[in-house]
Formats: C-alpha cells, structure tokens, sequence
C-alpha cells in the first residue's frame, strides 16, 4: 500500500525516494501526513498527552533516521507504526512504570458522574448501558497484556487488516489472528455480566 497519496498526488513511496535523495521537505510532507495517527496511537500507550508529543516526535526522528534503510518490503505507515509503537514501549520501560491504577480509577470517578448527569437531563437508559459499555471495554483493552492490546488496537482503533497488523508487530499472521481472538474473548467475558441484565 504504498500507493497512498499525499499533498499533490504524491505517493508515500516517491516521497520516501525523495527523502533518501536527501529531500528534507518530503518528510515533513510525511510527518503532517501521518502525525495525528502516530500521535493517538503513542496515547493508547503514554497517558500523559505532553509526554505522548514527545514520544511521537521521538518515533518520527527514529524513522527519518531509520528511512535510508528502508526498503518498501512493507507500506510506510505500516513501518512508521512500528517505530511508534516501539518507541512508545521503550518509553514505558525506561519509566518502569504502567498506568496507575488511582489514575484509572480518578477516570472511573469522572465517568460515573457524567452518567449521573445524564441520568438527571433525563437521557436514555440505553446511552448510559452504551457508555458504561464503552468504559468497560476501553478498560479492559488497557488492562490487556501488551502484545493483545496492541493487535485489538491496531484492528478496531486504527483499522488496519491482519496483514498489516502482522507486519507492524514484525509477527505471522496466525499470531495476529490468535492475539485478536484472546483480547476479544476477554472483552467479551468482562461484558457478558452487563449485557445479560
């Protein structure tokens, strides 16, 4: 898929032909391009959304770093979100931390109210089981082990097909097939109490 066009009908291709020419501009042209995607994909992973800009702009200079090397055996953006993911992972490490759990629970605190709050305009019940559904689901993607919340994102968040999501977690298909199923069964489970009342 590296026939996606950018700015002037330009493909991600000649743009990173370009790059690798020694064209700066092209990059940039590649960065706007792909920069809000990078940057909502590092904030599944990095809570703290200054810390997010810096860690996308970090998986950017990586891969203008990494592009001589670059052979287009996968589509770029499929390698860009490898280099963010990546980068996004090293951070988490080297901050040996993950996200606390009073942070979830602070959000959790936020949520509920805003329910009560629709509960008091007089909002439909089914808004209120849709929302605390989507609650439930977005954090049980985040209490997932690394390499299932990854796949689940890349599949239902960014909308990327198996192959890709293969190429971008450097892993067979099958793995990508399997990672998907085990996250969705464990949605699924964590649901089954809510959607049976």
């Amino acid at each position: 898929m590296n026939t996606k066009t950018c700015g002037d009908n330009v493909t991600d291709k000649e743009l990173v032909l370009r790059v690798q020419k020694g064209d700066k501009a092209a990059f940039d042209l590649l960065v706007q391009k792909y920069q809000a995607k990078i940057i909502t994909l590092v904030q599944r992973y990095v809570n703290d959304p200054s810390i997010a800009l810096d860690v996308a702009q970090e998986a950017f200079v990586k891969a203008y770093r990494g592009l001589e090397t670059f052979r287009g055996e996968s589509a770029f953006y499929t390698w860009l979100y490898r280099i963010a993911i990546n980068t996004a992972k090293n951070h988490l490490v080297a901050e040996k931390r993950r996200t606390p759990e009073s942070e979830i629970s602070a959000q959790d605190a936020e949520l509920y109210s805003d329910n009560a709050a629709l509960r008091d305009i007089g909002s439909p019940e089914r808004m209120l089981l849709a929302q605390e559904i989507e609650t439930i689901v977005l954090q049980t993607i985040e209490g997932l082990p690394q390499e299932l919340k990854t796949a689940i994102l890349l599949r239902e968040v960014e909308g990327m097909s198996y192959d890709e999501i293969a190429s971008t977690m450097a892993c067979p298909i099958g793995t990508v097939r399997s990672r998907i199923f085990r996250a969705r069964e464990v949605i699924d489970k964590v649901l089954e109490p809510l959607l049976s009342r």
